[in-house]
């Protein structure tokens, strides 16, 4: 019987905090066995393993790089090596692979196929923010990026706030940093001033901030600076 290799998904860091502070030890011992990634970018990818301390040379690794437009047709031929006793890794841009990233589409397919999926244990920006903000983590739900367009994401926000209410369900959401700004205008136009936001920036960096306060609360900040920043906004 052949031994098939094993899918490890692989968290990496969130910015730039020390791997010491949020990646095991255990974590490291995996990267050493691995030979072929599947990764979001692959320059954060080697940026990461060299960070890790990887003892393998880099450049004798071998990456294949999957995103939004990637040809799904092509992934069996990326986890063929599991077939031939390798192991693959899974490297998200940040934070856990298979969550709100492609690579779910990778694991999805190596469950089909019946080989070894497992998870890492790393550093969860959803699960983090959703820990301090203080609203109920029993029953939540991540919506990811919400509409560009204003007049479709003024609607979400209000469908969001309803369903915080109603169901008494954290909603969780992301922007594009660089969008971060008139997303927060928004919802300060939009949410009743008794609504409780929290936003979590920088999570595990040096940076990091997590504050929850009352829409109204919200619109007595004067100095809040989101742009560019790695951030996640949730309603409770």
């Amino acid at each position: 019987m052949t031994n098939h290799g094993t899918l490890y998904l692989i968290p990496i860091t969130l910015g730039e905090s020390p791997i010491s502070q949020v990646i095991p030890e255990y974590n490291n011992a995996i990267i050493n066995e691995i030979d072929v990634y599947i990764v979001e970018n692959i320059k954060t990818a080697r940026r990461f393993l060299k960070k890790a301390g990887i003892l393998k040379p880099i450049d004798e690794l071998t990456f294949f790089e999957i995103d939004k437009r990637s040809n799904t047709s092509n992934y069996p031929t990326y986890i063929k090596p599991l077939a031939e006793g390798k192991n693959i890794g899974v490297l998200s841009e940040a934070g856990c692979p298979g969550v709100a990233d492609p690579g779910a589409e990778i694991v999805a397919l190596a469950q089909e196929l019946n080989y070894k999926v497992v998870p890492l244990v790393g550093p969860s920006s959803i699960l983090l923010s959703l820990m301090a903000s203080g609203f109920n983590g029993q029953s939540f739900c991540f919506n990811g990026y919400l509409p560009i367009e204003q007049k479709d994401r003024i609607y979400k926000l209000k469908d969001l706030e309803r369903m915080a209410f109603r169901e008494k369900q954290t909603q969780l959401f992301i922007e594009t940093p660089y969008r971060n700004m008139p997303l927060f205008k928004d919802i300060l136009a939009t949410l009743n001033n008794n609504t409780k936001l929290c936003i979590a920036v920088d999570i595990t960096s040096n940076t990091e901030e997590i504050y929850t306060k009352t829409i109204e609360d919200w619109k007595k900040e004067t100095k809040i600076d989101l742009n560019k920043r790695p951030c996640i906004f949730l309603i409770g």
